[in-house]
C-alpha cells in the first residue's frame, strides 16, 4: 500500500487524480421491486422472493429467503446489490449482493454494472460505505429511487484498483464471518452445556455418583434487608431487565419527587427479583458495578448461604425455563400490573439442585464458555473496526493498492 499525492476534489474531500467521476446512472442498471401479489409465492421455487427483512443477518453472498417463486417477473439478475428504498431501513443501510436471480418485493431496488469498467464487488463496498441515507430523500419518509441514484457522482478508480479493492475488503468479510460463525457455534455449545448441566443429564467427572436433591431455595439463599433513608442528593438505582436479560443501573436526579421513604441497598452476587414482572422472569444476580446501588420495595434481595448455594451457578440455573415457570406460578392475576410475586411462595419454590461442590464445578464450566464466546465478539468488534478503516482509506484512495490486474482477475464476473 502506498499513500495518494496526487488528488482532485471530490465533494467535501479529495480522491486520487487518476480515478473518474461518474454518474452512477451511467453505470448501472435499475430495478425496483414488485408487489408479492404478482407472484405465486411457497416455501420451494427457483427463485428467492426477498423482502427487507432478508436483507438482515446474511452473508453477502447467502441467500436466505421463507418465500420462492418460479415467476421470471421482473427479475434481478446474479451480482446485483440490493438494498431498500423506503423507510427506516434506509436509515440501518441493509445492503447486499445476491449470488443468483431473485425477486424482490417493492420496498427493495437493485442495481448492477452495465458498463464493463464497473466491478459489482467494488460498487457493493462503495454502496455500503456511502450509506444509503445520504442521497435519500429524507424530508417525510426516507426514501430513494431512480431521480436520486442517475445523478449521483461515484467515484470510480481503474478496473485492477477496483478488483484489488474488492478483494482485500472481501478477505476481510471472510474474516469477520468466520469469528462470527464460530460466535454462533460456541454459543449453541453454551445453551446445550446449559441444558445438560444444569438438569443433571450430564455429570462432570468425579460428580457421577452424588445423588441431586429436590429442594427449596430456603436451602441456598436468604433474604437480606438493607434499608437506608431516601437519598436526598442525585443517586443510582438498579433495575431488572424481563426475560433474564440482566440488571441496570437508572440515575435519579430528582430524589426529591420520589414518594418513598426509604430504599434498600444491594451488593454483588445478591439475587434480586422483581416482584411485579417476576412473571416475565425478571430476576437476577447483581453484578460487580451494581454495587451499592439502591432499589425499592418492590425488589427484594437474597444472599446465598455459605457452603449452600453458589451465585455463579444461580446466574445460570434462574435463566432455566423451569425457573420461568415457577415463578409464573407464584405471580397470580390476569395481567402484568397485576400479576404480583409472593416473597414468601418464591423463598419456598422447590428445585432439583447439586450440591455445593458440584454447582461450582458445573459454573466454572459455564463460565469458561462465557469467557470464551466474549473473546470471540471482541475478535470480531475489532475485525469490524479493522474493516471500517480499511474502506475510509481504500474507497477514498487516500491509500492506494499495489496491484497487477492479472492477480485480481475474478473468473465468476459477468457470468
Amino acid at each position: 500500500m502506498v499513500a495518494t499525492k496526487n488528488t482532485k476534489a471530490f465533494y467535501n474531500t479529495e480522491i486520487p487524480s487518476d480515478w473518474k467521476i461518474k454518474k452512477l446512472g451511467a453505470l448501472v442498471e435499475i430495478v425496483s421491486g414488485v408487489s408479492p401479489s404478482l407472484f405465486n409465492l411457497d416455501v420451494v421455487g427457483k427463485y428467492p422472493y426477498l423482502k427487507v427483512e432478508d436483507l438482515n443477518n446474511c452473508e453477502k453472498y447467502q441467500v436466505s429467503s421463507r418465500e420462492f417463486s418460479n415467476d421470471e417477473k421482473q427479475l434481478v439478475p446474479k451480482n446485483s446489490v440490493i438494498f431498500p428504498k423506503r423507510g427506516a431501513a434506509i436509515l440501518n443501510n441493509k445492503v447486499r449482493i445476491n449470488s443468483v436471480a431473485v425477486q424482490m418485493d417493492s420496498n427493495l431496488m437493485a442495481v448492477y454494472p452495465k458498463s464493463e469498467d464497473l466491478n459489482f464487488e467494488y460498487l457493493y463496498y462503495q454502496i455500503t460505505f456511502e450509506q444509503l441515507h445520504k442521497i435519500a430523500d429524507t424530508s417525510t419518509i426516507p426514501q430513494i429511487n431512480n431521480k436520486h441514484i442517475i445523478p449521483y457522482s461515484f467515484p470510480l478508480p481503474p478496473l485492477p484498483e477496483q478488483k484489488a479493492i474488492a478483494q482485500v475488503l472481501s478477505k476481510a468479510d471472510a474474516a469477520i464471518h468466520t469469528t462470527e460463525k464460530l460466535i454462533a457455534q460456541k454459543e449453541l455449545r453454551k445453551k446445550w452445556l446449559m441444558q445438560q448441566l444444569l438438569t443433571g443429564k450430564k455429570r462432570l467427572k468425579g460428580f457421577e455418583n452424588t445423588k441431586w436433591k429436590i429442594q427449596a431455595l430456603e436451602n441456598f439463599i436468604k433474604p437480606i434487608v438493607r434499608e437506608v433513608p431516601k437519598p436526598s442528593t442525585p443517586y443510582l438505582g438498579i433495575g431488572l431487565r424481563s426475560h433474564g436479560k440482566g440488571t441496570f443501573l437508572k440515575h435519579d436526579e430528582q430524589p426529591e419527587k420520589n414518594s418513598m421513604d426509604n430504599f434498600y441497598v444491594v451488593r454483588p452476587n445478591d439475587l434480586i427479583v422483581n416482584i411485579t414482572f417476576a412473571w416475565e422472569q425478571a430476576i437476577a444476580i447483581v453484578r460487580p458495578e451494581d454495587d451499592g446501588a439502591l432499589a425499592s420495595h418492590r425488589f427484594p434481595t437474597y444472599t446465598f448461604i455459605e457452603d449452600k448455594g453458589h451465585p455463579d451457578f444461580f446466574r445460570f440455573y434462574i435463566l432455566q425455563p423451569r425457573m420461568k415457570f415457577m415463578l409464573q406460578m407464584i405471580s397470580p392475576g390476569g395481567a402484568g400490573r397485576n400479576r404480583v410475586m409472593s416473597k414468601s411462595d418464591f423463598i419456598k419454590l422447590e428445585f432439583l439442585l447439586p450440591d455445593y461442590k458440584e454447582q461450582t464445578t458445573i459454573a466454572q464450566v459455564l463460565q469458561a464458555a462465557d469467557k470464551e464466546i466474549s473473546l470471540l465478539k471482541a475478535k470480531a468488534e475489532k475485525l469490524r473496526e479493522q474493516k471500517k478503516g480499511l474502506m475510509q482509506v481504500l474507497l477514498t484512495g487516500k491509500i492506494r493498492l499495489n496491484y497487477d490486474s492479472s492477480d485480481f482477475y475474478d473468473s465468476n464476473e459477468n457470468k
